[in-house]
């Protein structure tokens, strides 16, 4: 039994209230997160089992209309991405910097899981879109070379559906850098 994650980002928050209400009532999944993140905009995160996430977040795509920014369903999601979005990750040493910026947010989460399971990274913080303008971020860090592949597999996921602004790689970022952004 594989388990996944549904994200789903609205324009409108009435909109996206009764939407992730009708998500959690066509299929058995868990709420993970239902939230403004923005003026305006809302995300809904739900788990569970594969083919009750995609049912859940199919309902939510027809009870959103244009109001969807978009969605998307993440199977077998990194255990290292949900307590990123949270900030609660264990950093053990902070080495090679990657940062990703993303137009929509929760598109943030689908970088930060391919960078978790395309190299030797350390997720540090997978931002959504408060403070942000609606964009998402994601922070991590592991030896410059294994930092650049996570980096590169992300620029590659993204640039499929368009989602990607802009991306760095700081080899040797200043000390005083981390506490700036942690």
């Amino acid at each position: 039994m594989s388990t996944a994650l549904g994200l789903v980002e609205f324009k409108t928050v009435p909109v996206a209230v009764e939407a992730t209400d009708e998500m959690l009532k066509a299929s058995e999944v868990t709420m993970v997160l239902a939230t403004p993140i923005c003026p305006g905009k809302f995300v809904t995160i739900v788990s569970g089992q594969v083919a009750n996430v995609t049912t859940s977040v199919t309902k939510a795509i027809d009870a959103a209309g244009h109001f969807l920014v978009e969605a998307h369903v993440i199977t077998n999601v990194d255990d290292s991405v949900l307590p990123a979005v949270s900030g609660t990750n264990q950093i053990d040493r902070l080495e090679a910097l990657g940062v990703i910026e993303t137009f929509a947010a929760i598109s943030a989460i689908r970088a930060g899981d391919t960078v978790a399971k395309a190299a030797r990274v350390t997720l540090l913080d997978i931002r959504l879109a408060r403070g942000l303008g609606g964009k998402g971020e994601v922070f991590f860090t592991g030896e410059l070379g294994q930092v650049e592949a996570a980096k590169k597999a992300a620029e590659e996921r993204l640039a499929s559906d368009g989602n990607l602004v802009s991306s760095v790689v700081i080899a040797r970022p200043h000390k005083d850098l981390w506490p700036a952004l942690l």
